[in-house]
């Protein structure tokens, strides 16, 4: 993907996060930049200027952390058709959905087990090689969440693309949206 991803210093960030979301997950794990107030950035800043901001001196390096977090990404996000399939077949994976117990009142995907907020570390028990697909409304969030199981050395982890908005459209028309 970093062939076909042109970042340039002299786009705004708002540029950078549209063609490449990942980058603010990259930018604040690698160089702690954008997470939180202290350490933020405006959507009109450039990324010269965000690095020069941080006194970071390695533009291309920047770049270069940008694509490969965006292709992480890519490689773990799956279609929710294959997440179909391997239900269908009865392929042994957890699959997780990470929304709020608000908005699973409203939709969710049978299949999908709810997200245990009382207690989360359950999953890091999991073996590390267990397949596990997040899901979320959109894909934003469970893709956060899939990153940050693979930071804690799961290996086989993915995020729904665009979690159950998409599975009603390819899936289940009958799962009300929100």
């Amino acid at each position: 993907m970093s062939s076909t991803l042109s970042i340039q210093p002299s786009m705004t960030m708002e540029e950078i996060l549209h063609i490449a979301p990942a980058a603010q997950r990259a930018l604040f794990q690698r160089y702690h930049v954008g997470g939180c107030s202290s350490c933020g950035f405006q959507p009109t800043d450039t990324l010269a200027q965000v690095c020069k901001d941080h006194n970071i001196l390695d533009i291309p390096e920047v770049i270069r952390t940008i694509q490969h977090a965006q292709e992480v990404d890519a490689r773990m996000q799956v279609d929710c058709q294959t997440v179909k399939a391997w239900l269908d077949q009865g392929e042994d994976f957890s699959f997780i959905d990470v929304r709020t117990p608000q908005e699973l009142a409203i939709a969710n995907i049978p299949q999908a087990e709810a997200l245990d907020f009382d207690n989360p570390a359950k999953y890091m028990e999991l073996p590390k090689d267990r397949r596990i697909v997040f899901s979320c409304k959109s894909g934003m969030r469970s893709l956060d969440v899939a990153a940050y199981f693979v930071g804690h050395g799961f290996t086989r982890v993915h995020s729904m693309r665009g979690g159950i908005d998409a599975w009603r459209e390819q899936i289940d028309p009958k799962i009300p949206r929100y």
